[in-house]
């Protein structure tokens, strides 16, 4: 792969991820199983490795980032490119879990006893 090349090959696992992704996230599984999934992890785990996983994505973008900047023929600009924007929406995303979890406590708070 030439730099500056996109390959299709990752394009097209990367929407099949994001396919596998969504149906895992679908809410065509029982209701039983949801059930016992949610019961499994406690909030707090969940949102810590939720920001751990964000961290890592940013991470591992920085790193191609500057090993396309060393001249790394290895990594492709597209590469780099792509996986700096999967951790500005890792990002953004978190950014907006959070005004909404704010919002819902803002809202909790204002109601009346």
């Amino acid at each position: 792969m030439s730099i500056g090349a996109i390959d299709t090959g990752r394009i097209e696992a990367m929407v099949a991820q994001l396919r596998a992704a969504a149906a895992a996230a679908s809410p065509a599984a029982e209701p039983a199983q949801q059930a016992k999934a949610a019961g499994s992890v406690d909030f707090a785990s969940a949102l810590k490795s939720s920001l751990d996983q964000v961290n890592q994505t940013q991470s591992q973008a920085q790193a191609l980032a500057r090993r396309f900047e060393t001249g790394d023929t290895t990594v492709s600009l597209s590469d780099a490119m792509i996986a700096l924007q999967k951790s500005s929406i890792s990002f953004q995303q978190t950014v907006q879990v959070r005004n909404k979890l704010v919002e819902a406590y803002q809202n909790i708070m204002n109601m009346g006893v």
